[in-house]
Order: C-alpha cells, then sequence, then structure tokens
C-alpha cells in the first residue's frame, strides 16, 4: 500500500470548490477559464479532444503550464489503458518540477489499483490524483477502495455519462433530470468513498449551460449531501458554484458558536443553544464547515 503522497499540505491547502473543463486543443480559451473565477480548470487531453488533435493539445498544455500561474491547474490524461496516457505524461511531466500541474485527473479509474499504477508510472515526477471513479461497471465495486491510497488524491468525483454507454442504458436520468435509481446509487457510493478516504467529494458536470435555476438545484443539493465543490463545464457556471459550496455568513456564525459552546463545556455530551438540541454530530459538522472556510 502507498503511504506518502506528493505535495500534502499544499494539496490540504487547495480550494476546491469549482473545477472548469477547458479542451485541451483550445488554447485561446485557457486564460478566459482562469478569469471565470474557478478555483480550478482541467485542461482535457482526453474527450473533448479528438485523436487527431491530441498532439497539438499536450503542446498546447505543457506550453501553458511553463507559465506562471493564477489558479490551480489539473490535466485529465487519457484513460491509462488507452495508449494515450504515456504521451500524455511525458509531455506534461517532463518539464522542471515548477511547470508541471497541481494535479492529474484519472479518467476510467476502476479502484486504488488505478492510482497505484499510476503512481508508479509517474515515479519522482509524481503529483496528486483526481480519480474518476465511477466510468465503468467494475469502478462501481471499487469506490470504497481508495482509502488505501488517500495520500495520493486531491479528491474523488464521479460521472453519469460514459457508465449506461459502457451497460447499455439508455439514459442515467429521468425525464426531468433526476438521476435514475442505480446512478443515484453510483452518486451516494463516490460520496461514501470520498470520505471514508478523508478526501474532497466532488460532484459531477450539470450539463443544461443555460438551466441556471436547475443548476442553482443541483448545487444546492450536492452540498446538502455532502458534496464540498463541483465540475463545471461552462464559465457561466463557475459564479454559481463558488457561491453554493460557499459556507454563508450565518452559517459560520452559526458553527463558531456551536464550538465556542462546547469548549466553555467539554465534558458535556448534548447541550441546547437558541432553543435547540445540539450534540457531538453537530459539533463535527460545524468543525468541517470552518476548517472548509479557512
Amino acid at each position: 500500500m502507498l503511504t506518502d503522497g506528493p505535495n500534502q499540505e499544499r494539496v490540504r491547502r487547495m480550494k476546491l470548490r469549482s473545477l472548469l473543463f477547458v479542451p485541451g486543443d483550445r488554447p485561446e480559451r485557457f486564460s478566459k477559464a482562469v478569469a471565470s473565477g474557478a478555483d480550478a480548470i482541467i485542461l482535457d487531453l482526453e474527450d473533448s479532444v479528438s485523436t487527431e488533435q491530441k498532439p497539438q493539445a499536450r503542446l498546447n498544455v505543457a506550453k501553458y503550464l511553463a507559465q506562471p500561474r493564477k489558479s490551480s491547474v489539473l490535466v485529465r490524461i487519457n484513460p491509462l489503458d488507452s495508449g494515450l496516457a504515456e504521451a500524455d505524461l511525458a509531455a506534461i511531466l517532463s518539464v522542471g518540477s515548477s511547470s508541471r500541474p497541481d494535479g492529474l485527473m484519472l479518467p476510467k479509474a476502476e479502484d486504488s489499483k488505478s492510482v497505484e499504477k499510476l503512481i508508479e508510472i509517474m515515479g519522482d515526477n509524481a503529483v496528486p490524483i483526481l480519480p474518476i471513479a465511477s466510468e465503468t461497471p467494475a469502478a462501481v465495486f471499487g469506490l470504497g477502495s481508495y482509502k488505501h491510497v488517500s495520500a495520493h488524491l486531491m479528491g474523488l468525483t464521479w460521472g453519469a455519462e460514459d457508465l449506461p454507454a459502457a451497460i447499455g442504458a439508455a439514459s442515467s436520468r429521468e425525464d426531468d433530470g433526476r438521476y435514475t435509481s442505480p446512478y443515484e446509487m453510483v452518486r451516494a457510493l463516490t460520496l461514501f468513498g470520498a470520505h471514508a478516504a478523508g478526501v474532497p467529494a466532488i460532484e459531477t458536470v450539470f450539463p443544461a449551460i443555460s438551466d441556471t435555476q436547475g443548476l442553482a438545484d443541483y448545487i444546492a443539493r450536492g452540498r446538502r449531501d455532502g458534496f464540498t465543490g463541483m465540475m463545471a463545464i461552462h464559465p457561466a457556471q463557475v459564479e454559481a458554484i463558488n457561491s453554493g459550496f460557499a459556507p454563508s455568513a450565518e452559517e459560520l456564525a452559526n458553527a463558531k458558536k456551536i464550538v465556542a459552546a462546547f469548549a466553555a463545556q467539554p465534558n458535556i455530551g448534548a447541550l441546547s443553544i437558541d432553543g435547540k438540541m445540539i450534540d457531538y454530530p453537530h459539533l463535527v459538522l460545524a468543525r468541517k464547515l470552518l476548517e472548509r472556510a479557512e
């Protein structure tokens, strides 16, 4: 089992509310993505780039990484079994340490062994990894394994597009946009897998770019359920995601009140605040919220 992870203090301090995808073959969009205010941009070498354009996309990404950055930068490489990942890694990791990405997004990850394999390939050039952990049928059964490689992760996320295609499902969504029951299960397992590993749980994308109310509802549901950030496919989604996953002033004040109350009475298991009974789980939640706010 792997233990020591790369740059874990830096990873812990990274803010990952919003992660915006940008096609690697569209370099004119890189700076615009940063200007959106996204906490991190994901320069994509996989699905959004055709096979013919992948060599140029690698050059574009490597050139961008060599420049000073104003936000965190991840690179989504191609799957490890695609025959393309090695060229991706050679292009973006062979440069000096200051020009490497802040992390890699690993598509088609099946379990912790996928992470171990990528770490082995990277060797001394290893950077933190964000697996997309639900894109194959086998991956669903590995969602509890990521705790074994948590020191190498910057989070865990999922997707609802590749999996239905892999099993021949007509769709992952109901007519009203909600996920069907199999994909609700996968979403939940990813959420719990991330928390079991002690890493951020990142919600998947909301594809309806013009549906602002639908996006707001999706963000609120994700945060309610325990996700701490979300991926985006368009700059117009970033502001809503940042706002939706940031604690409000009222929430922060309430969390501080709970922490202070228990600090004043450390030997008590439950107490009343503003007429409501508060116990230890509330204290845990308050501490987590304040930690994210920092």
